[in-house]
């Protein structure tokens, strides 16, 4: 996970975007591709996207069919919010500011990382 941005439940994802955008361009410009899901799409994001960097946005669709189907990149999302939900802290939303409810995730994906990390080099 690069960057964090926790907004209220009245902002819609694609609003949202623009300042989590920018602060990743700022803080790793070796970005190329961006992947979202369907919440994503329109000309506004991508007029977005366009104008913050050269990136490539690519909007990973869910499938049509109704079970379960592992589609390859929304499957990397997905699998870290599992990670994510595995802390006891993250289950529900208790915390009154986003920016302590930021400093959660960003520790618990630290975490996250630094098991793995310990568990190949044993």
């Amino acid at each position: 996970m690069l960057t964090v941005a926790v907004q209220p439940a009245d902002v819609q994802d694609r609003d949202g975007a623009l300042p989590l955008l920018k602060e990743a361009r700022r803080r790793f410009p070796f970005v190329d591709s961006i992947f979202a899901d369907g919440a994503y799409q329109g000309e506004r994001t991508a007029v977005a996207v366009r104008d913050i960097g050269a990136w490539r946005l690519v909007i990973v669709k869910r499938p049509e069919i109704h079970k379960f189907i592992v589609v390859p990149k929304r499957w990397i999302v997905e699998r870290t919010f599992a990670w994510l939900g595995r802390c006891r802290r993250l289950a529900k939303d208790f915390e009154n500011l986003t920016r302590i409810a930021g400093a959660l995730i960003r520790l618990a994906m630290i975490r996250v990382m630094l098991r793995r990390l310990a568990r190949t080099r044993s």
